[in-house]
């Protein structure tokens, strides 16, 4: 067996071969959106692709993603995944559902686990739990993860003994007052033997309030009793509506901000600071107010992120320092003690060691060397409304204030672009670039223009 951790718990891989269905075949009408539940991001990343990375960690045999209405949008999704698709034309409950899945797992003998496309943040050491509780040796028929909420609200209750077998699952509806005072609430999340479930799933019914199959009914037929283990109600936390997504999106960073502080990185306003789910932060990162971490951000030991900076698809290399208020854009490499200053645009551009745009600038598909130095107001002029062209900057260069690089062109090694140049040929090494016309001075002008506009002025 294979020993791996996730989430700072231990993992260890399953002997047995293992088999995940995640039933996304919800309306999802209270999130009135043409996009699919399940596929809403948090953390930048859409909840089911959450849930398939972290199923990922345990090396499932089959995935089989349960889907109804926009089929489309969620095979596109898990494309390259391995996951398949199975579909529910019909809504009939969850036991439904999860038969849906027979034609996909033909031939499959493992365990199964039964998890939600709208519950994101479940672990994949929680689901190994799971597989381990259902194969300790007393055989349960199936192993149903429970939580207790701090408002157990319409929760389906659990009733067990002391030792984590179930007595009893009933939903709120079907619950009475005596069964509604229980605290412990089924999750939904359940794990259960490939030989057992779909058998299991033959014999359950409808009579109940809404006429439909329960999945949690299966463990209710005679025969062997199913057990109960316990997580965190955060980790099960379900997303029906937009409020809830804003829910485990604030619990989802709130767990992440910890873990980055306990990592070696400093912030200063931890609750204004937002990341992606791929955010990489190095030890000794300080993090002011007011950041957002977009995907695909890696950052270095000893940075210095200031406040208010945006930063997307970057990275950022030992040493450096960026903004406040910079914007780092998809292709940005900030390299070792580079400097990006307040109100400066970076894209696609690698800044050498040392090099400086402390001001006012936008830097888009570019080189800039070692120690160059870029003035406040330059900006490279990279689109001419059809194609995208480079600047290269020397290393050593110093651009002047207010100049326009028109790409293609190449600023030599120690080359100097005088202020306010527009510049469209290449310069060389070391040398000065002066592209604006001579200044003329016109002694007493000024107040010659005032006395004439002021009287004219007078005169309406």
């Amino acid at each position: 067996m294979i020993q791996r951790t996730y989430q700072d718990k231990a993992i260890v891989t399953a002997a047995r071969p293992l088999a995940v269905i995640i039933l996304a075949a919800g309306q999802g009408t209270r999130m009135k959106s043409a996009l699919h539940k399940v596929l809403h991001p948090v953390a930048g990343r859409p909840m089911l692709l959450h849930l398939l990375a972290s199923v990922a960690a345990l090396e499932p045999e089959r995935q089989v993603v349960v889907v109804g209405a926009g089929r489309e949008q969620v095979e596109a999704a898990v494309a390259g995944t391995g996951a398949v698709i199975a579909v529910q034309d019909r809504q009939l409950g969850t036991g439904h559902a999860v038969a849906q899945a027979h034609e996909a797992l033909a031939g499959f003998a493992g365990d199964v686990l039964i998890l939600y496309g709208d519950v994101p943040l479940v672990s994949a050491a929680t689901m190994r739990a799971m597989l381990d509780r259902l194969n300790r040796g007393d055989d349960p028929r199936a192993v149903v993860l429970g939580f207790r909420p701090d408002d157990a609200a319409a929760y389906g209750r659990i009733i067990a003994d002391g030792q984590g077998m179930i007595g009893k699952m009933v939903e709120f509806k079907d619950a009475s007052e005596a069964e509604r005072a229980v605290t412990l609430c089924n999750s939904g999340l359940m794990a259960v033997r490939s030989t057992d479930l779909f058998v299991l799933l033959d014999q359950i019914g409808n009579d109940n309030a809404a006429g439909e199959y329960y999945l949690p009914d299966i463990i209710m037929l005679p025969g062997a009793q199913s057990a109960v283990i316990e997580t965190e109600a955060w980790e099960v936390a379900g997303v029906n509506s937009r409020v809830e997504l804003a829910g485990v999106e604030a619990m989802w960073q709130a767990r992440r901000r910890i873990e980055a502080m306990r990592e070696g990185v400093t912030l200063v306003a931890p609750e204004t600071v937002f990341f992606a789910h791929d955010t990489v932060l190095g030890r000794d990162v300080v993090v002011e107010p007011n950041v957002v971490f977009g995907s695909g951000v890696t950052v270095a030991d000893d940075v210095v992120i200031h406040a208010f900076s945006h930063l997307e698809g970057a990275r950022i290399e030992r040493g450096a320092a960026i903004g406040p208020y910079a914007r780092l854009r998809p292709g940005a490499e900030i390299g070792v003690k580079a400097k990006v200053g307040n109100f400066v645009e970076i894209k696609k551009a690698r800044l050498g060691e040392g090099a400086k745009v402390n001001h006012l600038s936008y830097i888009g598909d570019a080189g800039v060397g070692a120690g160059a130095n870029i003035g406040a107001g330059t900006i490279t002029c990279n689109y001419d409304g059809f194609f995208k062209y480079r600047t290269e900057i020397g290393a050593g260069a110093f651009i002047g204030s207010n100049s326009a690089l028109v790409a293609p062109v190449k600023i030599g090694d120690g080359a100097i672009v005088a202020a306010g140049s527009v510049v469209t040929q290449p310069v060389g090494d070391d040398a000065l670039c002066l592209v604006r016309p001579a200044q003329v001075s016109k002694p007493g002008w000024a107040a010659a223009f005032r006395e004439r506009m002021t009287a004219r002025k007078a005169a309406k």
